[in-house]
């Protein structure tokens, strides 16, 4: 299992479009993968379970994957979340 936090850059946080970006590729990987905030734990290969922990600009987020591509998975899904998801270039 490989666990890692980060902080939501981009203002908005993960609704509707990002979480989509979010999940596709999430969906690369093999793993399990869970994003946490706070105490609720939720699929990340699911945008209803994504979209109900409300997650905003600024909130800290846990991603966890457990599989064959777990450190792969959680890094590439960091730098997705790092990058903003490329909002504020629009």
């Amino acid at each position: 299992m490989f666990v890692k936090d980060v902080m939501v850059q981009n203002q908005v946080g993960l609704h509707a479009r990002p979480a989509t970006f979010f999940i596709q590729k999430a969906n690369e990987f093999k793993s399990s993968i869970w994003i946490e905030k706070e105490e609720r734990r939720v699929n990340a290969k699911s945008l209803l379970g994504i979209l109900s922990l409300g997650i905003v600009g600024g909130t800290q987020i846990r991603i966890i994957a457990d599989g064959a591509d777990e450190q792969e998975a959680v890094t590439a899904l960091i730098e997705l979340v790092d990058s903003g998801f490329a909002e504020e270039s629009r």
